[in-house]
């Protein structure tokens, strides 16, 4: 998501704060560039000059070009803009109205309206304990009913019973009966699309709308339409009155020019986001966040909580104790594995991280990826129980019989047990001190070697524990990655205490999630320091 903007603001705004002192000339020159890579980004015409002549004129003034770092008050300009046309702050489904609160899902046919509605089904289920009822409307789209009623099924959400011959219109209305005498705290509509906008799709909306009254009207738009999307957004704002936007397949777009833009053209807030084609792929829209990321500043709150959702703490609780023995076997290292695997695996985990996005050519060229760590479970699995036990019982003879079954060969084999070993050796080191956090720290500092970056990772560790602090405290701590270089990243590098990213944790995580194969000192490249 925003992969391609984030690079070209990143090269552009680098230019600005490498220097010492600014001209209007150079922030006019940048501001051209910007210019460029937002239309690039498939962002509509007009909100690229609205943004760039808020930014120009808060830019050229004289308390900016003659700061004493000009370069990070623009780079700060650009950031407050980039929230502010996102939308100041992120706005969650409204759901303050009597039972059932009705929300009725409109867009194109194709833009993933009935997996949305069973993906929000399913997180107001889960996550607030709600009573969710599903009604497909769709009775165009061959099998679009029973495709509903699948996902309900999967989800374990309720699904209004289909009945031939019903018009939208009517299944409305009885979706609204069945909502109130079966006790539902929420009822979702799914409605039909088209592939393209015309009056009889805006008819039946619009008669939707009066027959069942809907407290929330959320859009769902593929993010690939690109600067279509602001056409389609206007349109079904004027004729039905949109609540919301819900914005599928970011996970597919290195762009993001349809987030940009629907938000500033339509002024409704973008509420929710598809991530993923699994029914858990769905975030909230965090403004704030999103233009971190999109400046390569990273995302620790969403980390953090990405952290929270993923770890067993019971068996990380069961981890910090095996660690405090000075025991760590290829059992363990699998399942440090599988958590990165499930917070999004490396790339994931680094596009949250300050000052990581800049890495990825390093990365890729070093061969550490997701790939790299599935091979590893490969290998890990094909051995037996006593050799994932006891690593010192596998010689040349059992090698070759695990390269043959996990289709590796004996060069990677040895490479995992070297990256165990040291990581065994440090957990050795730290169960003497009586703590298994810090882990983060020496993985991240062998990151750097593998990509032989050296000693660009000073400093790693020494701040606060994130999983004691409340989102106030953590967005608090954003705002210092502003105030001690913007793009660097956060002061004094990243936090010891991320769940599974270093000291402390989530209660009962021993530093929780390890990156393999990443040992030795250091820090994060590129952080500012602490003052």
């Amino acid at each position: 998501m925003f992969e391609s903007l984030q690079e070209r603001l990143g090269s552009i705004l680098n230019g600005l704060t490498g220097r010492g002192a600014l001209s209007e000339a150079d922030v006019s020159a940048a501001l051209r560039e910007v210019r460029r890579a937002l239309l690039e980004a498939d962002v509509a015409l007009e909100v690229v000059r609205s943004f760039t002549d808020k930014v120009r004129e808060k830019a050229v003034g004289a308390a900016v070009l003659k700061a004493i770092k000009p370069g990070q008050m623009v780079v700060k300009i650009v950031h407050d803009e980039l929230v502010e046309m996102l939308g100041a702050e992120g706005v969650a489904i409204d759901l303050n109205a009597p039972a059932p609160v009705v929300i009725m899902m409109v867009g194109l046919q194709g833009s993933g309206k009935t997996t949305t509605s069973a993906k929000i089904a399913k997180r107001m289920t889960e996550r607030q304990g709600k009573k969710v009822l599903m009604a497909s409307l769709d009775t165009r789209r061959p099998a679009a009913q029973e495709q509903l009623r699948q996902l309900g099924e999967q989800t374990k959400v309720a699904t209004l019973p289909i009945i031939a011959g019903q018009t939208p219109v009517d299944i409305a209305k009885r979706a609204v009966q069945a909502a109130k005498l079966g006790g539902h705290d929420i009822l979702i509509l799914d409605t039909a699309g088209r592939t393209h906008i015309d009056e009889p799709l805006m008819v039946e909306m619009a008669d939707i709308k009066k027959a069942s009254t809907p407290h929330e009207i959320l859009l769902v738009a593929d993010s690939l339409t690109g600067q279509d999307a602001v056409n389609l957004a206007k349109n079904f704002d004027d004729r039905v009155g949109i609540t919301g936007l819900v914005l599928t397949r970011m996970d597919g777009d290195g762009r993001g020019g349809a987030a940009l833009s629907m938000r500033a053209v339509t002024g409704k807030p973008i509420k929710l986001i598809g991530t993923g084609e699994k029914m858990d792929g769905l975030e909230e829209f965090h403004p704030k966040r999103i233009a971190d990321r999109i400046l390569g500043m990273g995302d620790i709150v969403s980390l953090v909580e990405k952290a929270a959702e993923t770890i067993d703490a019971e068996k990380a609780a069961a981890m910090a104790k095996k660690m405090q023995s000075g025991k760590f076997d290829l059992n363990d290292l699998a399942d440090q594995l599988g958590q990165m695997q499930k917070m999004g695996g490396m790339g994931g985990i680094m596009g949250l991280m300050p000052g990581m996005g800049k890495m990825k050519d390093q990365m890729a060229a070093a061969g550490l990826d997701d790939k790299m760590f599935g091979r590893q479970l490969a290998i890990i699995s094909s051995m037996t129980k006593a050799e994932r036990a006891n690593p010192d019982l596998l010689k040349h003879s059992r090698k070759k019989r695990i390269a043959a079954g996990s289709g590796t060969d004996a060069a990677e084999i040895n490479k995992l047990l070297k990256m165990h070993r040291g990581m065994a050796d440090m957990m050795k080191a730290m169960g003497g001190k009586g703590k298994g956090g810090g882990m983060m720290r020496g993985l991240m500092g062998g990151l750097a070697n593998k990509m032989g970056l050296g000693g660009m990772m000073p400093g790693m560790g020494g701040m606060p524990d994130l999983s004691k602090m409340d989102p106030k405290q953590l967005e608090a701590l954003q705002k210092q990655a502003e105030a001690a270089g913007l793009g660097k990243g956060l002061p004094g590098g990243m936090p010891g205490g991320l769940p599974g990213l270093g000291g402390g944790g989530l209660p009962g995580l021993p530093g929780g999630l390890k990156l393999p194969g990443l040992g030795g000192p250091g820090g994060l490249p590129g952080l500012g320091k602490k003052k």
